[in-house]
């Protein structure tokens, strides 16, 4: 979310973030994944926007992957990481039971 706490563009406005599923399965994980890659970081001179849709980053679906990895375990730390290597075969922790 930007720093105002406002929604940054009209699509986010008018639809507000992604819901996390209460159950997460390996079809959400890879879209997690696949969210935060397409969804990068770009810099530009008025500060860093998202490369797929050109909105302010972090964009909602790159929101929406980090809530998800996040939910099974990997930190913040680690989906930087992720996102830096543009890595697309990650291991993803377990759920603990």
């Amino acid at each position: 979310m930007p720093v105002t706490g406002q929604p940054v563009d009209a699509v986010e406005s008018a639809l507000g973030e992604l819901p996390v599923p209460w159950y997460v399965t390996a079809e959400d994980l890879k879209l997690a994944i696949r969210a935060v890659l397409v969804h990068a970081p770009e810099s530009w001179p008025a500060g860093p926007v998202c490369r797929s849709d050109r909105t302010p980053y972090p964009c909602r679906l790159h929101r929406w992957g980090r809530r998800i990895l996040r939910s099974r375990g990997l930190t913040d730390q680690a989906v930087d990481e992720l996102v830096a290597r543009g890595d697309w075969l990650v291991r993803v922790p377990d759920r603990e039971r």
